[in-house]
């Protein structure tokens, strides 16, 4: 797993342009909603959960085409799980690889993005943990929507058909924990629900993930 995690590493640094695409997009589409909607800060401040949540999710979802499509390509996916190792454990690595490259970028500038939308210091550390407890969970969700679609025609958009739906609870639970502190409510349910997802993911997600790699390669 460590080998397979250090390879997709080397890989996004070489294609550099790929791996930054999501961090671009997610930082022009946050940037767009102050633009569009004035300076106003009450309500930079109101919309600021929502619109950095969904910009996340789509800058996730952005990135998901590349997850096996190129092992698929090159083969490199079938010597994979010929190979008798753990194809959940494969999984697995490539989820966490995805989301040190794709998901990681996105918690850590999310908090800037939040003083550009007037957030104050609580509501951003409740945003960063949020995106911290939610980005792995779309991550993996990916993984299987990946492997679903894998070989198939126009399956970037077949992917975030599949994945979309599954993704709201995070970013309902995400955007309403800033929400909570906004109003002075304690956003621990939220938190804890993001967690329980996170967790739920992590013991269904690499398994189904598995499966749909092998059908897909048979």
């Amino acid at each position: 797993m460590w080998s397979l995690i250090r390879r997709d590493w080397q890989l996004a640094a070489r294609r550099r342009v790929e791996a930054l695409l999501p961090l671009v997009f997610f930082i022009v589409a946050a940037s767009l909603f102050p633009l569009g909607v004035g300076p106003e800060p009450q309500m930079l401040r109101t919309m600021a959960p929502g619109a950095l949540w969904v910009c996340a999710l789509l800058a996730s979802l952005l990135s998901l085409t590349g997850l096996y499509g190129p092992d698929f390509a090159d083969g490199s996916l079938e010597q994979f799980l010929l190979c008798g190792q753990s194809v959940p454990g494969l999984a697995l690595a490539k989820a966490f690889a995805h989301w040190t490259i794709f998901g990681l970028p996105l918690v850590i500038t999310a908090p800037l993005l939040g003083v550009m939308f007037d957030v104050k210091g609580p509501e951003l550390a409740t945003l960063t943990l949020g995106l911290l407890l939610g980005t792995p969970v779309l991550s993996l969700l990916g993984g299987v929507g990946a492997a679903l679609t894998l070989g198939l025609r126009s399956g970037g958009m077949l992917i975030v058909l599949l994945v979309l739906p599954l993704a709201i609870p995070v970013l309902i639970f995400g955007a309403g924990a800033v929400t909570a502190v906004s109003a002075g409510i304690s956003p621990d349910g939220h938190l804890s629900l993001l967690g329980a997802l996170l967790l739920m993911t992590l013991l269904g997600a690499p398994w189904a993930t598995g499966a749909a790699l092998r059908i897909a390669l048979d």
